[in-house]
């Protein structure tokens, strides 16, 4: 998995991040494909650099995660994760997330002794979670409603 940042930002980090990211937002070219972004070196040497839109997204969103203090990680959608991967992502320890594989919850397949778990499978099932939880929300807020429970 790939990392980008595997500690907090700091508190200079995370102004710089923001201010940035306010920045990039409010010069980004939503209606175009490629935009050209032009880079100081080292050297004060100008570069135009032609990057697609959806990467300069992309970027405004990661700057934006370390504006709020987040760390933050890059994980390609094909990308298999070690089931200590799968646990952190999914906020929950390794053994919970062992048992889930095991009853069938998340599919995985074994390299040699290991589990890996897709990322996109992963995504499924944190998907499936919160359709469940919406769906159960919904159904206390109608019984809260048919009870008259403060809702008027």
């Amino acid at each position: 998995m790939s990392r980008l940042q595997d500690t907090l930002p700091t508190q200079e980090e995370a102004s710089l991040a923001k201010l940035c990211s306010q920045e990039l937002s409010a010069i980004l070219e939503t209606r175009a494909d490629t935009q050209t972004l032009a880079v100081t070196d080292q050297k004060g040497e100008v570069h135009r650099v032609k990057i697609p839109v959806s990467a300069l997204r992309l970027l405004v969103d990661v700057l934006t995660e370390l504006g709020e203090g987040n760390s933050v990680k890059l994980v390609p959608i094909h990308a298999e994760l070690t089931s200590q991967e799968a646990a952190d992502l999914l906020n929950v320890s390794r053994p919970t997330l062992i048992r889930l594989l095991d009853e069938g919850a998340i599919p995985f397949h074994r390299t040699g002794n290991r589990r890996k778990v897709k990322f996109a499978d992963l995504r499924a099932y944190q998907l499936q979670l919160e359709q469940k939880r919406l769906a159960s929300l919904s159904e206390l807020s109608e019984l809260d409603q048919a009870l008259g429970m403060g809702y008027e």
